[in-house]
């Protein structure tokens, strides 16, 4: 209840009326039911909040677990707003925690909903596409669900890197058509096969969203951003065929 009510009285007719978000491209190859995984490029935190706000089915996201422990009014608040835009906590901090993370992933999308994830794994630092972590390959591959291809364009310039406040900005949307991996059902244990698989998603992030690719992690770049050189791009591109 408190999904719809964020997204149809609270907070959608605020970034509707001020953004104007729409999808330009691909609306058809979203399910009308059914589990499947949105991977969607990740320009900015808002990303979550304007994806599902043009899609008829809810659409739940991830999220740090930090965003739901605060304390006080102040986390009370932020803990009903997260759970109300459709997010669930996910906790990272070790091997066994993140394996929890796929596995309600997997949950999700086995009862039937939408799963959006960010194969980058955090959002890029300078608008440019990393490289996907496996783990979207994995929750496919044990799912057997389709993955969805979605680049956003606009969020960064709406909610940019470290902003307090969203400027006006105009939002849009392409969804590509869905990748199928079924032919790879029982190798989710293979490493080859996971990263062939996530290669052929961010390509086809890639070629959606029309961003330069970079061969390096994300988090890697962050914290490389102090040093002389950047993340460069790189000649390899991500596969365009699993396998």
């Amino acid at each position: 209840m408190l999904y719809w009510l964020m997204k149809h009285i609270f907070l959608g007719p605020l970034l509707n009326l001020f953004f104007r978000p729409r999808i330009i491209e691909g609306a058809e190859n979203i399910p009308k039911e059914g589990g499947a995984i949105l991977a969607s490029n990740h320009l900015a935190v808002s990303d979550s909040f304007f994806l599902p706000l043009k899609l008829s089915r809810r659409v739940t996201f991830p999220a740090k677990i930090e965003y739901f422990t605060g304390k006080g009014l102040k986390g009370t608040l932020q803990r009903w707003f997260f759970y109300g835009v459709g997010q669930v906590p996910i906790d990272r901090s070790s091997a066994s925690a993140a394996q929890g993370a796929l596995d309600t992933g997997v949950r999700i999308v086995r009862e039937g909903k939408l799963l959006g994830i960010y194969p980058e794994g955090t959002r890029s630092p300078d608008g440019r596409l990393y490289k996907g972590k496996v783990g979207v390959a994995w929750i496919a591959l044990e799912s057997g669900v389709p993955v969805i291809p979605v680049a956003m364009f606009g969020t960064d310039k709406a909610n940019p890197i470290g902003s307090r406040m969203w400027k006006p900005y105009p939002i849009r949307i392409k969804i590509g058509k869905p990748l199928d991996f079924s032919r790879y059902e029982g190798l989710s244990g293979d490493r080859f096969v996971l990263r062939s698989i996530t290669d052929e998603i961010m390509y086809a992030l890639m070629e959606l969203s029309g961003q330069e690719y970079v061969d390096v992690y994300a988090a890697k770049a962050k914290e490389d951003q102090g040093a002389p050189r950047p993340a460069k791009a790189v000649d390899r591109l991500p596969e365009t065929k699993a396998g």
